[in-house]
């Protein structure tokens, strides 16, 4: 049953992201907000590549980061982590649906080389923190770099701030 939940969130969160991702402009990909931050365009292309993290997560007991290496594109177009993206995507779901409820209680660890960097802990918790949460997380971020540029937010759960500004 949670599976199947998960399912739907993900599809339903996935539309959402996209949403969020396509409303990223071409114009503002170098900014950000502080020195230590990333660019907006880091920052789209970093959510877009936690749906990759899916497949090592939800098909390995240990998923070593580093002996993972994929092409992520340059994050300074947003038209090729759109693309990296819903590629990334494609792959997190059937990563998904292949899982069953029983390997939600397996362990699961994250390695970068001989370094632990999460776990052991169980993949459903893993699924939740560090997959779905992570993404959740990001993009309240980008809806800050958004605002502070000065462009539309879509709205993900209703109508935004904006919109209802717009209708006054």
């Amino acid at each position: 049953m949670i599976l199947k939940n998960w399912i739907q969130e993900f599809d339903h969160e996935t539309n959402n992201t996209r949403k969020l991702l396509q409303a990223v402009p071409q114009k503002d990909i170098h900014y950000r907000p502080a020195a230590n931050s990333w660019t907006m365009g880091q920052l789209a292309q970093h959510i877009a590549t936690i749906y990759y993290w899916y497949v090592g997560t939800l098909t390995q007991d240990v998923y070593d980061i580093t002996a993972d290496h994929f092409e992520r594109g340059h994050p300074d177009d947003i038209h090729s982590t759109l693309a990296l993206f819903e590629n990334n995507v494609e792959k997190a779901r059937e990563a998904l649906v292949s899982l069953t409820e029983e390997q939600l209680a397996d362990e699961w660890t994250m390695k970068s080389g001989d370094n632990v960097i999460l776990g052991p802990m169980p993949r459903g918790v893993v699924v939740r923190g560090f997959l779905f949460n992570h993404i959740y997380h990001h993009r309240g971020e980008m809806i800050v770099y958004l605002r502070a540029t000065g462009n539309q937010v879509p709205g993900l759960y209703g109508p935004t701030y904006e919109d209802g500004l717009r209708s006054n």
